[in-house]
Protein backbone atom coordinates (compact mmCIF):
# COMPACT_ATOMS: atom_id res chain seq x y z
CA UNK A 1 0.00 0.00 0.00
CA UNK A 2 1.27 3.43 -0.98
CA UNK A 3 2.34 5.83 1.74
CA UNK A 4 -0.24 8.20 3.59
CA UNK A 5 0.50 11.63 3.68
CA UNK A 6 -1.45 14.42 5.76
CA UNK A 7 -1.58 17.76 4.27
CA UNK A 8 -2.02 20.79 6.74
CA UNK A 9 -2.42 24.20 4.91
CA UNK A 10 -5.43 26.96 5.47
CA UNK A 11 -5.00 28.06 2.24
CA UNK A 12 -7.34 25.73 -0.02
CA UNK A 13 -5.78 26.42 -3.37
CA UNK A 14 -2.46 25.48 -1.88
CA UNK A 15 -3.62 22.49 -0.28
CA UNK A 16 -5.56 21.20 -3.56
CA UNK A 17 -2.44 21.88 -5.18
CA UNK A 18 -0.34 19.81 -2.58
CA UNK A 19 -3.11 16.81 -2.62
CA UNK A 20 -2.77 16.98 -6.55
CA UNK A 21 0.99 16.96 -6.71
CA UNK A 22 0.88 14.11 -3.88
CA UNK A 23 -1.53 11.75 -5.84
CA UNK A 24 0.01 12.26 -9.16
CA UNK A 25 3.14 10.56 -7.08
CA UNK A 26 1.19 7.52 -5.73
CA UNK A 27 0.43 8.88 -2.20
CA UNK A 28 -2.79 8.42 -0.55
CA UNK A 29 -3.90 11.84 1.50
CA UNK A 30 -5.90 13.10 3.73
CA UNK A 31 -6.18 17.17 4.65
CA UNK A 32 -6.36 19.25 7.53
CA UNK A 33 -6.86 22.83 7.33
CA UNK A 34 -6.77 24.14 11.32
CA UNK A 35 -4.06 22.59 14.33
CA UNK A 36 -6.84 21.48 16.00
CA UNK A 37 -8.25 19.56 13.11
CA UNK A 38 -4.86 18.03 11.98
CA UNK A 39 -4.19 16.29 14.79
CA UNK A 40 -7.56 14.49 15.04
CA UNK A 41 -7.01 13.38 11.57
CA UNK A 42 -3.44 12.26 13.13
CA UNK A 43 -4.66 10.09 15.55
CA UNK A 44 -7.31 8.87 13.06
CA UNK A 45 -5.69 7.78 10.19
CA UNK A 46 -1.95 7.51 11.41
CA UNK A 47 -0.25 8.96 8.42
CA UNK A 48 3.07 7.96 6.78
CA UNK A 49 4.28 11.45 6.86
CA UNK A 50 3.05 14.88 8.07
CA UNK A 51 3.58 18.20 5.39
CA UNK A 52 2.66 20.54 8.09
CA UNK A 53 2.42 24.38 8.01
CA UNK A 54 3.32 26.45 10.64
CA UNK A 55 1.16 29.39 10.56
CA UNK A 56 -2.65 28.15 11.46
CA UNK A 57 -5.88 29.00 12.65
CA UNK A 58 -6.64 27.45 16.23
CA UNK A 59 -3.19 25.77 17.42
CA UNK A 60 0.01 26.70 15.45
CA UNK A 61 1.87 23.90 13.44
CA UNK A 62 5.06 24.01 16.08
CA UNK A 63 2.27 23.06 18.81
CA UNK A 64 0.92 20.47 16.38
CA UNK A 65 4.71 19.20 16.07
CA UNK A 66 4.99 19.07 19.79
CA UNK A 67 1.89 17.11 20.10
CA UNK A 68 2.64 15.03 17.63
CA UNK A 69 6.00 14.31 18.55
CA UNK A 70 4.78 13.32 22.59
CA UNK A 71 3.11 10.49 20.25
CA UNK A 72 5.44 9.49 17.79
CA UNK A 73 7.99 9.97 15.65
CA UNK A 74 6.10 9.95 12.28
CA UNK A 75 8.04 12.19 9.94
CA UNK A 76 7.25 16.02 9.60
CA UNK A 77 8.31 18.19 6.83
CA UNK A 78 7.06 21.74 7.76
CA UNK A 79 5.98 24.74 5.24
CA UNK A 80 7.35 27.83 6.12
CA UNK A 81 7.28 31.78 5.24
CA UNK A 82 10.48 33.08 4.32
CA UNK A 83 10.61 35.40 7.48
CA UNK A 84 10.30 32.95 9.38
CA UNK A 85 13.72 31.82 9.83
CA UNK A 86 13.52 31.34 13.86
CA UNK A 87 10.52 29.05 13.86
CA UNK A 88 12.53 26.95 11.65
CA UNK A 89 14.60 26.31 13.45
CA UNK A 90 12.67 25.46 16.56
CA UNK A 91 10.81 23.70 14.38
CA UNK A 92 13.78 21.57 14.27
CA UNK A 93 14.52 21.66 17.38
CA UNK A 94 10.83 20.06 18.21
CA UNK A 95 11.86 17.05 15.69
CA UNK A 96 10.83 18.44 12.26
CA UNK A 97 12.75 16.27 9.92
CA UNK A 98 12.83 18.81 7.22
CA UNK A 99 11.24 22.25 5.86
CA UNK A 100 10.93 24.44 2.79
CA UNK A 101 9.83 27.61 2.41
CA UNK A 102 7.50 29.21 0.55
CA UNK A 103 7.08 30.40 -2.09
CA UNK A 104 7.51 26.87 -3.38
CA UNK A 105 6.83 24.69 -6.30
CA UNK A 106 4.87 21.53 -5.74
CA UNK A 107 7.43 18.92 -7.42
CA UNK A 108 10.09 20.40 -4.75
CA UNK A 109 7.93 19.44 -2.08
CA UNK A 110 7.31 16.04 -3.67
CA UNK A 111 11.17 15.43 -3.93
CA UNK A 112 11.41 16.06 0.16
CA UNK A 113 8.89 14.17 0.75
CA UNK A 114 10.23 11.01 -1.42
CA UNK A 115 13.56 12.13 0.08
CA UNK A 116 12.05 11.97 3.90
CA UNK A 117 10.28 8.75 3.12
CA UNK A 118 13.35 7.29 1.45
CA UNK A 119 15.61 7.80 4.74
CA UNK A 120 12.97 6.11 6.82
CA UNK A 121 13.05 3.19 4.41
CA UNK A 122 16.54 2.88 3.89
CA UNK A 123 17.10 2.75 7.84
CA UNK A 124 14.52 -0.30 7.76
CA UNK A 125 16.41 -2.18 5.17
CA UNK A 126 19.93 -2.16 6.27
CA UNK A 127 21.26 -4.86 7.20
CA UNK A 128 24.21 -4.14 8.73
CA UNK A 129 25.26 -5.21 13.08
CA UNK A 130 24.57 -2.87 15.50
CA UNK A 131 26.71 -0.81 16.10
CA UNK A 132 27.79 0.07 19.96
CA UNK A 133 29.24 3.48 21.17
CA UNK A 134 29.14 3.01 25.19
CA UNK A 135 26.01 2.22 26.44
CA UNK A 136 24.40 3.22 23.25
CA UNK A 137 23.25 0.93 20.39
CA UNK A 138 22.09 1.63 16.79
CA UNK A 139 20.41 -1.03 15.19
CA UNK A 140 20.42 0.13 11.81
CA UNK A 141 18.25 -2.80 10.38
CA UNK A 142 15.61 -1.73 12.96
CA UNK A 143 16.03 1.93 12.41
CA UNK A 144 16.28 1.74 17.00
CA UNK A 145 18.85 2.95 18.56
CA UNK A 146 18.76 2.21 22.53
CA UNK A 147 20.40 2.97 25.83
CA UNK A 148 20.99 -0.04 28.08
CA UNK A 149 18.06 -1.62 25.87
CA UNK A 150 15.80 1.24 26.56
CA UNK A 151 15.00 2.54 22.98
CA UNK A 152 15.13 6.23 22.23
CA UNK A 153 12.02 8.35 20.35
CA UNK A 154 14.60 9.47 17.37
CA UNK A 155 13.19 10.94 14.59
CA UNK A 156 14.20 9.64 11.02
CA UNK A 157 16.75 12.45 11.03
CA UNK A 158 18.18 12.48 14.24
CA UNK A 159 18.59 8.38 13.70
CA UNK A 160 20.81 8.75 10.69
CA UNK A 161 22.54 11.44 12.04
CA UNK A 162 23.18 9.40 15.12
CA UNK A 163 23.75 6.19 12.92
CA UNK A 164 26.30 8.16 10.83
CA UNK A 165 28.46 9.68 13.60
CA UNK A 166 28.12 6.13 15.53
CA UNK A 167 30.26 4.30 12.28
CA UNK A 168 33.48 5.81 13.41
CA UNK A 169 33.74 6.52 17.18
CA UNK A 170 35.82 9.50 18.07
CA UNK A 171 35.90 10.56 14.63
CA UNK A 172 35.13 14.71 14.37
CA UNK A 173 32.37 14.55 11.53
CA UNK A 174 31.80 18.40 9.96
CA UNK A 175 28.49 19.35 10.29
CA UNK A 176 28.06 19.47 6.02
CA UNK A 177 29.41 16.04 6.20
CA UNK A 178 26.46 15.26 8.50
CA UNK A 179 23.74 17.28 6.42
CA UNK A 180 25.30 15.40 3.61
CA UNK A 181 24.15 12.12 5.16
CA UNK A 182 21.25 13.05 6.94
CA UNK A 183 19.52 15.70 4.42
CA UNK A 184 20.87 15.20 1.12
CA UNK A 185 18.27 16.38 -0.79
CA UNK A 186 17.46 19.59 1.19
CA UNK A 187 18.54 22.55 1.20
CA UNK A 188 18.66 23.09 5.06
CA UNK A 189 21.66 25.42 6.43
CA UNK A 190 24.26 23.72 8.43
CA UNK A 191 22.72 24.74 11.35
CA UNK A 192 20.19 22.50 11.22
CA UNK A 193 22.42 19.80 12.37
CA UNK A 194 22.80 22.01 15.74
CA UNK A 195 19.35 22.17 16.29
CA UNK A 196 18.57 18.11 15.49
CA UNK A 197 21.80 16.52 17.41
CA UNK A 198 20.63 19.46 20.44
CA UNK A 199 17.77 16.97 20.53
CA UNK A 200 20.13 13.74 20.15
CA UNK A 201 21.91 14.92 23.08
CA UNK A 202 18.64 15.73 25.50
CA UNK A 203 17.38 11.94 24.52
CA UNK A 204 20.88 10.46 25.68
CA UNK A 205 20.97 12.80 28.65
CA UNK A 206 17.21 11.66 29.93
CA UNK A 207 18.38 8.08 28.92
CA UNK A 208 21.37 8.68 31.33
CA UNK A 209 23.39 7.42 28.51
CA UNK A 210 26.55 9.62 30.05
CA UNK A 211 28.67 12.00 27.72
CA UNK A 212 28.57 10.49 24.55
CA UNK A 213 28.22 13.33 22.22
CA UNK A 214 31.14 15.53 21.84
CA UNK A 215 30.94 18.91 20.28
CA UNK A 216 34.36 19.94 18.57
CA UNK A 217 34.52 23.52 17.98
CA UNK A 218 35.29 24.69 14.57
CA UNK A 219 34.79 21.36 13.05
CA UNK A 220 31.75 19.62 14.07
CA UNK A 221 30.57 16.70 15.97
CA UNK A 222 31.57 13.18 17.43
CA UNK A 223 30.73 10.04 19.35
CA UNK A 224 32.64 8.82 21.67
CA UNK A 225 32.06 7.41 25.28
CA UNK A 226 34.11 8.90 28.26
CA UNK A 227 36.40 6.94 29.33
Amino acid sequence: MSALILIVEDEPQLAEVLEAYARQEGYRTERAADGHAALAVYRAARPDLILLDIMLPGRSGLDVLRSVRTESTTPVILVTARAEETDQIVGLELGADDYVVKPFRPREVMARVRAVLRRVTTALDDTERPLRVGALEVDRRAACARVNGQALALTPTEFRLLAHLAQVPGRAFTREELLTAALPESDALERVVDAHLASVRRKLDAARAGELLHTVRGVGYRLEASP
